[in-house]
């Protein structure tokens, strides 16, 4: 559909009218980047938050294939962790594009955020991102106090494609044992491999994620069709999901990717899980990185709360 729905909430309009981007599925991997970098690149606020780009080992401890962090830490030291892993269909977004949802949840949460800069498809096709991913929450388990963090109190979270990052982290760290993880932050995730939903069918035009770029993304992350049945690129496909973190997971009503997010909470709590499912039905994806929209910012608190309840006092 091109049209937009009379309950559309007028804060997804405002996000709608603000961002101008051509459709993902038209545009070359370089362009597409680029159009996003277009668009959510700005010069950082002038908050209280200390903020530095690390280099650190990659999957298996390999220093070469090192990756990148950026830390945001509070004033203070022994803060809560969260591990972050950006959106952008595993092919685009980065550091720099996601810098202000990890600033806006630093904040809210009083915790440093650490970023990370996973290798994306299709350069490095599943599972390179989630071993990527792994390994970085596995360093923060391990070295968070050199960014004031608090290497035993560590979440996961990411939005969209990093949304589903993070669940698959939280399984990986299940079936190996560690590293302990508290929490986990799905923002939109995505958990299947699948396009039969009736979010698929209900908004798979014309509010900013269209069906058409999600099957774009799932060609560029999947080398072979056969990997979207398993459990680290469809989390919701995992036989099952007990003893997983506490979740906090976020759902928009105009988004594609609604009803995958609900079905992957409604999971997580008849495993045992516990779990607050936020959802917003006149929103659309990404709504939760704007600074000054009401919704948004109540989406934060909640993920804020549900951390904090997590961490308790140090």
């Amino acid at each position: 559909m091109t049209g937009r729905a009379d309950d559309l909430h007028p804060e997804a309009r405002t996000i709608l009218d603000r961002i101008d981007l051509p459709p993902t599925h038209a545009l070359s991997v370089s362009g597409a980047r680029e159009a996003l970098r277009s668009q959510l690149v700005s010069e950082p606020p002038d908050d209280d938050l200390t903020v530095r780009t690390l280099s650190i080992p990659g999957p298996g401890g390999d220093p070469t294939t090192p990756l990148s962090v950026r830390t945001y830490t509070p004033p203070g030291d022994g803060h809560p962790v969260l591990v972050y892993f950006h959106g952008g269909g595993w092919v685009r977004g980065d550091l720099d594009t996601h810098d202000g949802i990890c600033r806006l949840l630093a904040r809210a949460a009083d915790c440093v955020v650490v970023s990370v800069d996973y290798r994306r498809a299709p350069e490095h096709p599943f599972p390179t991102p989630v071993h990527d991913a792994y390994a970085a929450t596995a360093w923060a388990a391990e070295h968070a106090a050199i960014a004031g963090g608090d290497p035993g109190r560590v979440a996961v979270g990411g939005d969209s494609a990093g949304g589903n990052l993070a669940a698959a982290v939280t399984l990986l760290a299940r079936e190996h044992g560690g590293p302990s993880i508290d929490h986990q932050v799905l923002l939109y995730p995505i958990t299947d491999h699948a396009f039969d939903t009736d979010s698929y069918a209900e908004n798979a035009e014309g509010y900013l994620l269209s069906q058409a770029s999600m099957r774009w993304y799932w060609a560029r992350y999947l080398a072979d069709d056969i990997d979207g049945a398993n459990p680290y690129a469809s989390p919701l496909r995992a036989r099952d999901l007990s003893d997983l973190p506490t979740a906090t997971v976020v759902t928009a009503g105009y988004d594609p990717l609604r009803d995958e997010g609900a079905a992957y909470a409604d999971r997580l709590q008849a495993a045992g899980v516990s779990v607050t499912h936020a959802h917003y039905p006149g929103m659309v994806h990404v709504f939760a990185s704007f600074p000054d929209l009401e919704r948004a910012t109540d989406a934060r608190r909640r993920i804020a709360a549900d951390l904090q309840a997590t961490f308790g006092d140090e």
